[in-house]
């Protein structure tokens, strides 16, 4: 019997044999629904297993947005047009890269993703994250969220430069800079290790949030995670246009930013804003070097004039 409604009663009054009749019932037995809460609502109750249903919900949501995402940037790809906004220009993945490139990550979220996906509703339960109807407000979703953007920034910041020494880079991150030229579907071609270590950003960030608050809705927890992969592949898509995002918020990272890392293979390890990056000098490309040698060598010149 699922949760979604506190009244068990409602639960087993609105259950029927298909989706569209639960559907139905929802929507006369609690008209104030919103129509994407009514869905929601419909679905776990027609499930009637709430382990299966969001493990099945978070994998297809998971599926459906990545590779929904990743095929305007495919397309794009193919049409010379958009080559002036191509960050580099003469490196267009092939269809060859491009197939290779979906079976790997494709084998990936089937033999890595799916068993901490298949297993999270019973840490929903154990940490008190809510399946309900409704929906938190807005203005409680929308503070969540972005807090998870800055924790999962300083996550990744970190992870990822752990990642560019040694052994770490060798055996694990390597996998990932095969593609000099990012494109959208290497947004999480990566190592095992890497795609749960650095995913664990994603997850672990909205974790230790209800640890602390106990109190997080599903809902937003899958707002959250559209977004942060609209912004995993987008930043690996290799294009910025004058419409994109980093044009209005200076702070945010975008693919100029993650193109960069590819290009140079060190420096520019944030995902979402470049603010870290910027302020323990870890920037990538010839600019960020040539400000970083300009200011070697006027610190060189303060210490020749205080040794005077």
């Amino acid at each position: 019997m699922s949760t979604v409604f506190a009244n068990v009663s409602l639960v087993s009054l609105v259950h029927a044999d298909t989706f569209s009749a639960t559907l139905k019932n929802v929507s006369l037995y609690q008209p104030q629904l919103t129509l994407i809460e009514k869905y929601w609502a419909s679905w776990y109750i027609y499930m009637s297993n709430d382990i299966l249903a969001t493990g099945l919900m978070f994998f297809l949501l998971h599926e459906f947005v990545y590779f929904s995402r990743s095929l305007p940037w495919f397309i794009i790809d193919q049409i010379p047009y958009f080559r002036r906004w191509k960050l580099q220009p003469t490196k267009i993945p092939t269809i060859k890269e491009q197939w290779y490139c979906f079976k790997s990550v494709l084998l990936s979220h089937f033999l890595v993703e799916a068993i901490p996906i298949w297993t999270f509703h019973p840490l929903c339960e154990t940490l008190g994250i809510k399946v309900t109807a409704p929906f938190p407000s807005w203005k409680k979703m929308v503070p969540e969220i972005a807090l998870f953007f800055v924790l999962e920034d300083v996550w990744h910041y970190w992870a990822h430069r752990l990642f560019h020494y040694g052994v770490f880079y060798k055996y694990i991150h390597k996998q990932h800079h095969r593609y000099a030229a990012p494109f959208g579907l290497s947004a999480e071609y990566a190592h095992p290790a890497e795609t749960l270590s650095l995913g664990f950003g994603t997850v672990g960030m909205p974790i230790f949030y209800v640890l602390y608050t106990g109190d997080l809705h599903l809902f937003t927890l899958c707002l959250w995670i559209t977004l942060r992969l609209f912004q995993a592949v987008d930043s690996h898509s290799g294009y910025d246009f004058p419409w994109s995002l980093n044009k209005f918020l200076p702070f945010w990272a975008g693919a100029e930013h993650h193109d960069l890392h590819h290009h140079y293979f060190i420096g520019n390890y944030a995902s979402s804003f470049r603010w870290w990056d910027y302020c323990l000098d870890t920037e990538a490309g010839p600019e960020a070097k040539s400000k970083r040698e300009e200011k070697m060598k006027l610190r060189a010149q303060r210490d020749v004039k205080k040794m005077n």
